[in-house]
Order: C-alpha cells, then structure tokens, then sequence
C-alpha cells in the first residue's frame, strides 16, 4: 500500500486509550486519513499497516497489510508468521493418492492447466516447465507480510495466518486459515478448517468444512462438513456432507450426500448419488490406481466402482461394478450391475430426458464472473460425436464377428446383441443430429482446422492437434505464464464454433467420399434437425412418463378424490 505514514504521538495515546497496545508502535504504518476510533482494545505485533478506513476491533494482528475498509474484529490472531507464499506452488496429489499426478496450485490456476499438469506426465518437459510457472510465481507473491485487500471482513474467526486476501473476501467464524490465497469474493464461514490452498473467485467453503492441500475454483462450495484432501474443484462445482481425496472434480462436479466418497478420479459434469463410492483396495503397489468419469457421468444411490475404471461420456452408473471395465468408447450409456456382471447398454442415456435436463441447466446454472476455466456447454459437439462414430465402429466389429452371438464382451463388460442393435440405430441418429447442428452452427472459414481427434480438457472441447501445439509451446518456453497459456485456450473458445464445423464438414466429406456440394450441405442440415426432433420426441415421452398421473402415489394424502390428488401432485410437481 502506498501513502502511509507512522502514527502521531497524540495518536497512539489516543489509541491505547481505546485499549490498543502495540508491540512497537514505529512498526505500525497507516493511510493519511487514519483516526484512533479505526483501533479498539486490539494488539499490533510486528509491521502492521492499515488501509483507509480499515478497522481492527478486539483482534491481535501480527505482519499484515489491512486494505482499505477492511474490518477485522473479534479475531484470536490474523498472522504472519514467517515468509510465505499464501498456498503457491503448494503440491496436489490429485487423481493418484501416491503423488503421480501431482499438480503445483497458484492462485493463477485454472481447469485448463492443472489438466495439463495431471494427465501429461509422460511428458516431462512440459511437467518441468508447467511446475517451474508455478515455482515463479509463488516466488513473485512470497513476503513477510500477510495481506487483505480492499473491503474484507474478518469476523469471530480464531486463527488466521499467513493468508493473503483479494478484495471483498468475507472469514466469518473459521476455526482455522493457514497458508492460503483467497481470491476476490471468497467468503468463509463458521468453523472452517483449511491449510495450503487456494480458493478462486467467488468460491464459498462453510459449515464445518474441512480442506487440506487443495485448489477450490470460481463460485465453487464447499459446505455441511464436507472434507477434502489432495484436490482440485473447478468452475460451479458443488460438494456437501461427504468426502473427497486425490480427485481432479472438472466443472459442475456434484455431490450432496454424507455416504458419499469421490476418490482417486477424475470427474467433470459429475453428480453422485447417495452412497455412492469408488475404492482403491489393491494395494499389493500401494494406492496407485485411478478411475476417471468423462463428462457428464452419473452415479445411481449406491453405486460402486473399483478403480481402476473408466465410463464414456454421459453414462449412468447402477449397481457393483470390480471389473475394471473400460467404457470409454461407448458416450451416453448405462453401466448396470446384472448376475454380478457389469452390463453395457451402448447409447441407452440418448434416451433420457435427464440427459437433455442436465445439458440444458448447466449454462442455466453457470455464476462465473471472471471465467479463469473454459466451459463449452455445446450439446452436439466434435468430442462426444467423435466418440459415437467410434462406438458404431466398434459395435458393427463386435457384431462382424460373431454375428448370431446373443451377447459380447467389450472393455470388461458384457453387451447384449439387443442392446447392441439398440445402440446403432441411437449413435446412427444422434450423429446425423450433430453433424447437422454443427454444419448449421459456424461459418466457413479455412483459417480455423477442427479435423482430427477433438478432447475434452477439463470442459474445454479443443482439438487434441491444438492442445498439443499449447504443450509444445509450454516446453519450448513460448509460452512462459500460466496467464499466456490460458489466453491460447481461450483463442481456441471463442472461435469453437468454427473450428466444430470443419470438424463435422471433414466428417460428412469422409461418409460421403467427396467434398459435399451446397446442396448435401443443405440437406445434412435438415435431416439434422429432423433427427434432433426425433430425438427430442423421445426424451419427450420418457419425461412424459416421469410425470404421468400412476407416479402420484404420495400425494394427496388426506383426499380420497383422484382429482384433488392430481391436482396435489401437479401443483408439487410444477406440471400443467
């Protein structure tokens, strides 16, 4: 803080008249409007400077730098006790308890990034360069001093040390605050205990909740004594009552439930039901295995999975599942637990209008003001559509052949040839769908490539041809910042569109075996949105039966009459 200077003789007794002592007056610095009524029955220990209209009531403070109008009272003690670097560079043993994928947090972390850090380390370069970003920056914020900025409220909490603070941050009865970076908004509430990490924008931890080594993302919360360790949570994700360690949770992870455990894995979209769980017991190497849930995963109540896993994109998760089964290759699936066996449905989740629900609430429900992660909200997409085209490859292989076989075994797991035929015609359906959407959706322009294999980077759709170029550039030392990085992942976003349609235009080329005409253009288009209306006509009925009167048993239930019962469960339900 500039234009500060030392307190007045007439000052300071005024102060100690108000029970301020000092353990050195000449150390404490304030702004030239400072007045004694700021200070009441409070103790200054080491260098303390007080921000304009910053107040300090009933509270020790040791080596810190009050921002303007910031409040601190009732506090044990608001320290620094040492040089630090507030959570910077501090390691994150996420998606691998043994430490394999550790990412280094700063308070410059994004979803982007920390996916780089986590997924690549067979790429050393870049781990060194991306660990070395981290390294530097946590040196450039490291001091003596600990910091508030303009407008915070510290309030009733007991122990807050080497914490620095963005602007219009509220602590309000945190139990304890040790090195740590809670950027602008951040509030904390009662009886929060939280070392070595960082909060985002935005973000909220309350009720108990109990955080060790962890990166809490933009308008994250964390409440009702959730605890977590070793963990990364990005953009909106929304965590309660349960447990977290060693998980990278993407964008939206969700979990609500006291039974719950989200462990070792990677989750994005996520939603858990109660007692859902994964475990980690082969332990003949230690903790080494993982699990990862693609985009938009759901976990019925009681789900069981036991690393090391993977499901495609969009499935649903029922029942036991200790296969290790690998379903990656099958996006918009249900997963269920059959005679002990883990049963496949390809494409069965297309026709569930919870997955249109969630496609539909997640940009609804996006509270971001400062966007540090990329979020592509885009329902008919190169990722997801890639991996459909993918799933009939393989069904149509599995089917090849054993062609009167009654079931099939794929990635650990058993598919009906029922649910196999099934499948086809719902992948077949929704790539004519996506295909014509993305047609429909950019303009043509051949400075932006979307052909090749696309990935989805924390909730990002990019083309795995550009993340490796970002890669290159961060080992090649292009790309020095983590700001400079992210800038190219956001040069990428803002032209998605673009680059989807020459993804989907290059796709429609291959089927057709030429560069379609106008003409084809227009009709992939139309069959497009014939084959979404289709789709949406389904999703439709299965909400229509979700809904449908034999499902009001509950309600009403001090009537007799069928009507006033309906009349209950419409008006409870919110239907016409």
């Amino acid at each position: 803080m500039s234009n500060l200077r030392k307190m007045t003789a007439a000052e300071i007794t005024a102060a100690e008249a108000r029970g301020a002592t000092a353990e050195e007056w000449s150390q404490v610095t304030v702004a030239n409007d400072f007045t004694p009524s700021q200070l009441l029955q409070c103790r200054l220990e080491g260098r303390v400077e007080i921000g304009s209209g910053a107040r300090i009531h009933r509270s020790t403070v040791r080596n810190y730098r009050l921002g303007a109008g910031t409040l601190v009272e009732g506090v044990t003690a608001l320290e620094c006790r040492g040089r630090s670097t507030f959570g910077n560079a501090t390691q994150v043993a996420t998606m691998n308890e043994c430490g394999g994928r550790t990412v280094k947090i700063t308070d410059r972390t994004s979803a982007q990034t920390a996916y780089l850090a986590a997924v690549y380390r067979h790429r050393p370069q870049l781990i060194a360069a991306l660990e070395k970003m981290a390294d530097d920056h946590a040196e450039a914020r490291a001091d003596e001093q600990g910091e508030t900025g303009r407008d915070c409220r510290i309030i009733g909490a007991r122990f807050v040390r080497e914490m620095r603070l963005g602007d219009n941050v509220t602590i309000d009865g945190a139990s304890l605050l040790e090195n740590g970076t809670l950027c602008a908004g951040t509030q904390i509430g009662v009886d929060v205990k939280a070392r070595d990490f960082i909060t985002a924008e935005n973000a909220r931890i309350d009720n108990g909740a109990t955080i060790e080594r962890c990166f809490v993302g933009e308008n994250c919360r964390l409440d009702k004594g959730f605890t977590a360790v070793d963990s990364l949570f990005f953009a909106n994700s929304h965590c309660e009552n349960g447990e977290a360690a060693s998980i990278f949770a993407g964008p939206y992870t969700v979990s609500h439930h006291k039974s719950s455990l989200l462990i070792a894995g990677m989750f994005s979209f996520f939603n858990a039901g109660s007692g859902s769980n994964q475990s980690n017991h082969l332990f003949k190497s230690g903790a080494v295995h993982q699990s990862a849930h693609l985009r938009g995963c759901k976990f019925a109540s009681g789900a069981y999975i036991m690393s090391p896993a993977v499901e495609g994109a969009f499935t649903m998760v029922l029942g036991h599942h200790a296969d290790h089964h690998d379903t990656a290759a099958f996006p918009y699936s249900y997963l269920i637990e059959k005679e002990g066996r883990s049963m496949l449905m390809p494409g069965a989740n297309l026709t569930s209008y919870g997955t249109v629900r969630d496609v539909e609430k997640w940009p609804a429900r996006d509270r971001r003001t400062v966007g540090r992660d990329v979020i592509d909200f885009a329902e008919y997409n190169p990722y997801t559509t890639g991996a459909m085209l993918r799933a009939v490859d393989t069904l149509h292989a599995l089917q090849e052949k054993d062609p009167s076989a009654t079931q099939y075994n794929h990635g650990k797991t058993v598919i009906r040839s029922t649910a196999l035929a099934r499948g086809l015609k719902l992948y077949n359906k929704a790539i004519v769908a996506a295909l014509g959407a993305m047609l429909d959706g950019g303009a043509p322009n051949d400075r932006y490539d979307g052909t090749g294999r696309w990935l989805d980077v924390a909730g990002q759709y990019i083309t795995k041809r550009e993340t490796e170029a970002i890669m290159a550039d961060i080992e090649a030392g292009r790309l020095r910042s983590f700001e400079e990085a992210d800038n190219r992942f956001r040069v990428f976003h803002v032209h998605y569109a673009e680059y989807a349609r020459s993804w989907a235009e290059g796709i429609y080329a291959s089927l057709l075996g030429h560069a379609p005409t106008a003409e084809e253009m227009a009709d992939a288009i139309a069959a497009g949105r014939t084959a979404h209306e289709a789709m949406r006509r389904t999703t439709d009925a299965d909400r229509d039966r979700d809904c449908a009167p034999e499902l009001a048993v509950s309600y009403g239930l001090d009537s007799d009459d069928p009507e006033e019962i309906g009349a209950d469960y419409r008006a409870v339900r919110g239907l016409k």
